[in-house]
């Protein structure tokens, strides 16, 4: 293995269906074009040390691999529940970490840290040599776009490849082989999930681990049931951040006591919401949609919109994602609906086939004058991936290095510096799939 390598994962915007997922109902997600991307350092002998620097949250922290609570380790297995006794045994780790920090940052750094002492005290062992993790990201935080099961998408991946439990992908592998290694980094992922929010829905983990786009339906007991969508069309949308911040935790615990207290009006609410995702995944299947018929388009318009309606009378919204709704319509270059957990985060506009770019300028320039941030994004697209060994940017030749990468300006510059992403220009990279197939072209 080489010293040095890159593994990203993308983000995720759910369509139809949110919170309707922890209560088994199917929800409709697809990754998007926005990406983490972690730089992988294997240290030389002696260095018996695992740091942690991930920029964009202010973290930067390391540990002493001998001095981890190796005692409480897991025998690595596929799991679906944390270990209550390991959980407990790495919180000192976690907990003692930005002390000086303000409470809100601080606890950001302690789910990370959480999630990472997680995952490598379960695939790694006591033997593990010493490395750096440099984590960089164009996905905004807290804003319902799978940021946080990105990130545990590439620790779960750039773990288990470490460790050898998974192999770089090959076309020698068969679709079961690909299989099993694609749910060995989603189980994991899985776990970092829980670990930073508590009773997560694993559509994000699944999501940003296989791209494109799936149905996804969380079950009673055993695994969810996923049906991939590998003919997903590709969509162009605008991710509209409301810069509000709000926990995903929090929101999915006040619709459990909304839900506890009004059964009877909730429940056909979340059933509504998951037959919007059922709907919606027939009308893409039809032939009207794969040619790209306007009225089909307004049809999965007119869904999205009558999903919103249902997040907002679970008082899921927020009035800053309501004013979003009301700049798009009044543009009237698209349908728009909150994404994610709600109370704040993001807005997905899913644009027209008609709009013209001024008329999206227009609308850029007005939510940011109101303090919104706007992405253009696609939908659809690559999975989880590596950079092995880690090769040349596309614009100068310049090697991509731990340092080069923490030192990006912007998402435009890390992106454009990893070569994965809007657009793909770096032919280096190898994406684990089910149905194995050729490097970026």
């Amino acid at each position: 293995m080489a010293s040095t390598f890159i593994v990203s994962a993308p983000g995720k915007a759910i369509l139809f269906g949110e919170h309707a997922a922890v209560y088994h109902k199917p929800v409709l997600a697809a990754a998007i074009s926005l990406r983490s991307y972690l730089h992988v350092n294997i240290l030389d002998e002696p260095q018996r040390i695992v740091r942690l620097k991930f920029k964009d949250i202010g973290l930067d922290h390391t540990w002493e691999i001998d001095a981890l609570p190796w005692k409480k380790q897991v025998h690595h297995s596929m799991t679906s529940s944390l270990n209550p006794e390991l959980r407990e045994a790495i919180r000192p780790y976690a907990e003692s970490i930005s002390s000086d920090l303000p409470e809100t940052q601080r606890r950001t750094h302690i789910r990370s840290a959480t999630a990472f002492l997680y995952l490598f005290l379960s695939i790694g062992t006591p033997e593990s040599g010493g490395f750096e993790y440099t984590l960089r990201s164009a996905i905004p935080t807290g804003a319902g776009l799978g940021s946080s099961a990105s990130v545990c998408v590439c620790l779960s991946a750039a773990l288990l490849y470490q460790t050898g439990n998974i192999a770089l992908p090959s076309f020698d592998r068969t679709s079961e082989q690909a299989e099993m290694q694609l749910e060995c980094i989603n189980t994991w992922a899985f776990m970092g999930e829980l670990c930073m929010h508590g009773d997560p829905s694993g559509v994000d983990n699944t999501i940003s681990t296989r791209g494109n786009a799936a149905l996804y339906r969380r079950n009673p007991s055993g695994s969810p049931t996923i049906d991939p969508i590998t003919s997903f069309p590709n969509l162009s949308l605008l991710l509209i951040n409301t810069r509000v911040a709000r926990s995903t935790a929090e929101q999915v615990a006040k619709l459990k006591k909304l839900k506890d207290e009004h059964p009877s009006i909730t429940e056909p609410i979340l059933t509504a919401m998951g037959e919007t995702a059922t709907a919606a995944l027939d009308l893409i299947k039809t032939p009207d949609f794969a040619v790209g018929s306007s009225d089909a388009l307004e049809q999965l318009g007119t869904l999205i919109c009558i999903n919103h309606g249902l997040l907002n009378s679970l008082s899921l919204s927020h009035p800053r994602i309501e004013r979003i709704c009301k700049l798009v319509d009044c543009a009237d270059i698209g349908w728009t609906k909150l994404t994610g957990a709600g109370g704040g985060g993001c807005a997905i506009t899913l644009l027209r086939t008609s709009f013209m770019d001024s008329d999206v300028k227009g609308l850029q320039q007005r939510v940011t004058e109101e303090g919104f941030q706007v992405y253009e994004a696609i939908l659809g697209g690559h999975g989880v991936g590596i950079l092995y060994p880690t090769g040349f940017n596309g614009e100068g030749g310049q090697k991509i290095n731990q340092d080069i990468l923490e030192n990006a300006e912007s998402v435009a510059s890390t992106t454009g510096l990893i070569g994965v992403g809007m657009e793909e220009s770096n032919k280096g990279w190898q994406f684990w799939t089910r149905a194995v197939t050729s490097d970026v072209t």
